[in-house]
């Protein structure tokens, strides 16, 4: 981040926020995004309707192209670096994302050389020797070594004449050498070299018996070195050809980098992003400043050159001028914000100024006035800015500055300044009032509680309360009423008037919302009974029709019986056409609705009752006692709410009815799947930790079925290969 830039966050108390954001980068870099912003925005709204998933932690790839350039020889965690970036592009790619997304992972072609090197890493950008087999032989023969060192070292601790000196029977790992502690006099029993001391006296010695066995591992640790830098050397040279690639694509992951991290955070706190518009208004609508620790949502239109901010005095003046100030801010750079999208605007500016903090120091020897002054200068310079000044009048008479700043803002505005400044005289909002494209906001002021209300009112020079102030902070109220007395009556009448001016706003806008609230109150029961009048007149047409069919059909299957002469086919007939006349059909008794469950609902499952996570469209992830399980939708019933967890801890027995093993031999693989899904369930709500998956060898397609799925459990902690005595590669233990 720039110094500027960071000046000016600062000011504006968004660095917290800014850090809360750099957390979801993958790379450490500029807070801005170089560019067109409108198409970054483009591609910000494009990725935030797509599931992803995160890009892992990455370094630039400038110190690796400068080492190719020079035709050094990488080490394997520079090339991982590479290796990370290619296999996200790659996964992007396969995902055959729609839209402008699609197209942009399309452009990305990796070379096939990439193929060829990413297959010697595992997902930790460790090395995978076995695939070399003279690599796979050295390791053998390390762990063998290993072995037979760890074995001598262990005969070594069971020798009768060296128990008396032994301090412990554990074998010791100082500076990678393994030694023993030992007491003194060890030397006439024991051979070895002294490579540390404690501070009791005792020795850590390392046996002079397993000295061959060590200088053998470390001439076989060489070869392998001297191996691992071969394949270096060839990896090095064969993405040497491949520069330009590589500083395209540390471009293109930086551009992606900006577009996921805004993404997520805006996910993970439920914000917003808000394109910087083509004018310079402002409209805020239940914008809250990060900074605010349960902020009272603001609301703003400020569509003047001027807006003027005046009241009481901790009313947050200061706040709402940083708080207009940060979503231009965040809205000019794309981050995400809390505000209502739907109908808020904000305005492209070129540049923003905060002109908040007092100038005045020890250091530059300068009034506070003369600061300011030094301040305002540097605003001639600029055009289309967006600036905003807290307390204009600072540090001089009201009335001069009134004067001087009246003249100074015009100016200002003729320039293309959109400025906001806040002002506890009202002799310079007074001045500034009367022209067309000045705004004015007044803090509002409880009296009777003689507390700051932190809302604002529209269109009124706010009241500073000044003397109310002094009286909430114990100041005498003899000296209150003696100052009132200098004040003067015609000052207090004009505060009067204000502040009547200001309730009469208060009660119209109050009245304004009952009334807008009854109004759509009435609409909505209009637009309900509209909706029932027009149902039952469907309905009743619909009946209408059916019993006139009805009664026609009888009534000519009546006269068809009139016709003939039998009497046996006469009664025939007419007990047709009676059959055919509508009867009164008895009422319907409607069917149980199908139970809708939603997020956060607490339900029973079983025995055991939990809260629901996450939804699907048979199944749900619920949650009990901390463990979290998927169950079918058809196995959930309603619960009513969860009981409160005591503060008190406590232990519980758990009886275990369920076995540690499943046996799939048999089974298809998504028959598997459900065996497991309801077997692992019934061991978490049982208190089992870890569990024991039989699926055989066979043709592999069972094995692969159960690893693939054991992967994305949420509830599998990992899991590997049985021992040969349980099953072997036809088996795995499972962790919970």
């Amino acid at each position: 981040m720039s110094s500027n830039l960071a000046e000016l966050f600062g000011k504006l108390d968004l660095l917290p926020h800014l850090s809360a954001l750099e957390k979801f980068f993958s790379r450490h870099q500029n807070i801005a995004i170089p560019g067109d912003q409108e198409r970054h925005f483009r591609y910000i709204q494009a990725l935030d309707a797509l599931e992803f998933k995160a890009p892992p932690k990455s370094l630039a790839f400038e110190g690796i192209i400068n080492h190719l350039k020079k035709q050094g020889v990488l080490r394997f965690e520079e090339m991982f670096e590479v290796i990370k970036v290619v296999r996200y592009f790659r996964l992007m790619r396969n995902n055959d994302y729609p839209g402008i997304i699609g197209e942009w992972m399309g452009t990305i072609r990796i070379p096939e050389i990439f193929d060829e090197i990413d297959e010697y890493f595992d997902e930790s950008g460790k090395f995978i020797e076995s695939r070399d087999e003279e690599l796979h032989r050295i390791a053998q023969r390390i762990k063998a070594i290993k072995t037979e060192i760890n074995e001598s070292m262990k005969r070594l601790l069971f020798t009768q004449k060296l128990a008396p000196y032994l301090v412990d029977s554990q074998i010791h790992y100082i500076n990678d050498e393994e030694c023993l502690l030992l007491r003194g006099g060890f030397n006439h029993v024991f051979k070895g070299s002294v490579i540390g001391r404690t501070g009791a006296g005792f020795f850590y010695v390392a046996p002079d018996a397993i000295l061959r066995s060590k200088e053998q591992l470390r001439g076989i640790l060489q070869e392998r070195e001297a191996k691992l830098y071969e394949y270096a050397k060839k990896f090095s040279m064969k993405l040497a050809p491949l520069l330009p690639f590589i500083g395209f694509i540390d471009r293109e992951f930086e551009r992606y980098d900006h577009y996921q991290a805004r993404v997520l955070f805006a996910r993970a706190q439920n914000y917003a992003i808000l394109k910087p518009q083509n004018n310079n208004e402002i409209i805020l609508e239940e914008f809250s400043h990060p900074a605010l620790h349960k902020p009272k949502p603001i609301s703003v239109r400020f569509k003047g050159n001027l807006l003027m901010i005046t009241g009481v005095n901790a009313g947050g003046k200061t706040m709402l001028l940083k708080s207009i100030l940060s979503a231009a801010a965040m809205a000019k750079y794309l981050i995400p914000m809390k505000l209502n999208p739907h109908k808020s605007r904000i305005g492209g500016f070129k540049r923003l100024v905060a002109v908040i903090d007092d100038p005045q120091n020890v250091s530059n020897d300068i009034s506070t006035f003369a600061g300011r002054m030094v301040q305002f200068s540097h605003l001639f310079d600029h055009k289309n800015a967006l600036v905003g000044v807290d307390e204009i009048e600072l540090g001089t008479d009201s009335d001069e500055a009134a004067a001087l700043f009246a003249v100074v803002l015009d100016e200002l505005i003729k320039r293309g300044q959109k400025i906001i400044v806040t002002t506890h005289h009202k002799r310079l909002a007074a001045l500034m009032a009367d022209r067309d494209d000045v705004e004015l906001l007044a803090a509002l002021y409880d009296e009777e509680r003689r507390v700051p209300t932190y809302e604002f009112l529209h269109g009124v020079i706010g009241k500073s309360y000044a003397f109310e102030t002094a009286a909430r902070y114990g100041i005498n109220p003899s000296i209150i009423s003696r100052a009132k007395v200098v004040y003067g009556e015609n000052h207090e009448k004009l505060n009067i008037l204000i502040e009547r001016g200001s309730e009469l706003e208060r009660e119209l806008k109050r009245k304004n919302k009952e009334v807008d609230e009854r109004l759509e109150s009435l609409k909505t029961q209009e637009r309900e009974l509209k909706e029932a009048r027009e149902n039952l007149r469907n309905e009743l047409e619909a009946e209408k029709s059916k019993l006139r069919y009805g009664y026609d059909a009888a009534i000519r299957e009546a006269k068809e019986a009139a016709k003939g002469m039998d009497m046996a086919a006469i009664h025939r007939q007419l007990n047709k056409a009676a059959s055919m006349v509508p009867k009164n059909q008895p009422p319907k008794i409607a069917e149980p609705e199908p139970i809708v469950f939603t997020v956060g609902q607490s339900v029973k499952y079983r025995t055991q009752r939990g809260t629901i996570v996450s939804l699907g469209n048979k199944d749900a992830m619920i949650e009990v006692e901390g463990m979290r399980i998927r169950v079918k939708l058809t196995d959930l019933k309603p619960s009513g709410n969860l009981p409160k967890k005591p503060k008190t801890t406590h232990t519980m027995q758990v009886e275990q009815k369920s076995g540690l093993k499943l046996d799939l031999h048999g089974l298809r693989g998504e028959e598997a799947c459900e065996r497991m899904d309801k077997f692992l369930s019934d061991a978490l709500l049982q208190g089992f930790d870890e569990v024991i998956i039989y699926h055989g060898i066979g043709t592999g397609k069972l094995s692969y079925a159960v690893k693939e799925f054991l992967k994305v459990h949420p509830s599998v902690k990992g899991f590997s290969d049985a021992p040969q005595h349980l099953g072997g590669f036809g088996a795995k233990i499972v962790r919970l």
